[in-house]
């Protein structure tokens, strides 16, 4: 007997690359059976069934409509581009729509243009979406592309026989948890590209240039990680609500998806936390901004004042009038006391106040 599915046995027609699993008593007893047989074995009694369609067309999703009796509007929904995470309830089954996320590394983030200044400005978010219909006795799920790997998924599922004969709600709780464990490790991710920035700020070197690219990039990608992982509380929220009706052992995963919604408000939580953090960044950056121009301009104000005692002495002492010590060696020596006592008396003045 088999001890697991595998994702790499797939088969490929109309409806894409397709994977299919099968358990009984939370053992996997078949895998890789056509589309055709998924309604007659949707009715066998203790059975569980996960089917996943990567990159699947219109024509296969509605021949697949037509085998389970989808909704139109879900599968609709499954095939359309830009839905945003949510959970909904139709007659026969539950919808799902929620996003894998992946933040690129920095060698897969620089090769994203041949431009390094623009490549430091791209987001390295990258989210994959994943549609589900929850059936009494199955999953079925839609992936766009095969960016998101449902290895881990199916791994969460095998490693727990026990927790999958509590029936469907432990296929659902296995797929939301790993879409949330990546949300984790995106948003961690950020947290550190975040402690370096704050780093690089107080740098008396200065990478000026270097942070505002760094802090408009991440505010970026945090916008896009919020409208994928804020939503994730609805879509938790309606599958508590909803899974009564699909399982009636639901009771049994109370404590699991309690856990899974606390995973979600942590979630949620953190991006809200990281996006202050990032705006204050942005903010301290602006105000060091200002201080080094201060800074400087002090330092200009100081070294004109210093610069024109000599100006102005030699041009009083340039006039064409007599004046003290005019036309004797005792003048110049005079004037250049003159020049040399007020300047470094003023050199003193601006040195004690920081502005030299």
């Amino acid at each position: 007997m088999m001890m697991g599915c595998e994702t790499d046995r797939v088969t490929n027609d109309a409806t894409g690359r397709i994977t299919s699993c099968r358990w009984e008593n939370g053992k996997v007893v078949d895998e890789g059976f056509a589309l055709e047989e998924v309604s007659d074995l949707l009715q066998r009694e203790g059975s569980l069934i996960w089917v996943d369609l990567c990159e699947p067309d219109h024509a296969g999703l509605r021949a697949l409509a037509t085998e389970l009796d989808l909704d139109p509007h879900a599968v609709e929904d499954a095939a359309s581009a830009g839905e945003r995470p949510k959970a909904t309830r139709h007659a026969k089954h539950t919808f799902l729509t929620v996003y894998a996320t992946r933040l690129l590394s920095g060698e897969e983030a620089s090769s994203l243009s041949d431009d390094p200044t623009a490549s430091g400005r791209e987001s390295r978010l990258r989210t994959s979406r994943i549609s589900a219909f929850v059936l009494p006795r199955g999953i079925i799920t839609v992936r766009g592309s095969s960016d998101v790997d449902m290895g881990p998924v199916l791994e969460r599922w095998n490693d727990d026989p026990e927790l999958l004969q509590l029936g469907v709600g432990a296929l659902v709780h296995g797929l939301l948890d790993t879409v949330v464990d990546g949300h984790f490790e995106a948003i961690q991710q950020l947290d550190d590209a975040i402690e370096e920035l704050e780093d690089l700020l107080f740098d008396e070197r200065g990478h000026m240039h270097t942070v505002q690219v760094r802090t408009y990039r991440l505010r970026k990608e945090l916008v896009e990680l919020r409208r994928v992982v804020l939503p994730m509380r609805d879509v938790v929220n309606a599958v508590l609500r909803h899974r009564g009706e699909l399982d009636q052992r639901h009771t049994a995963l109370d404590g699991f998806y309690d856990d899974l919604y606390d995973h979600v408000l942590r979630a949620a939580e953190w991006t809200e936390s990281l996006r202050d953090m990032v705006t204050t960044i942005f903010e301290t950056n602006l105000s060091l901004q200002d201080a080094r121009l201060n800074t400087v301009m002090k330092k200009l104000t100081g070294w004109a004042a210093i610069i024109a005692v000599p100006t102005a002495v030699t041009g009083w002492f340039g006039q064409n009038v007599p004046y003290p010590g005019f036309g004797r060696a005792w003048g110049v020596l005079f004037s250049a006391a003159v020049i040399a006592g007020v300047a470094v008396t003023l050199y003193g003045v601006f040195r004690r106040k920081g502005w030299i």
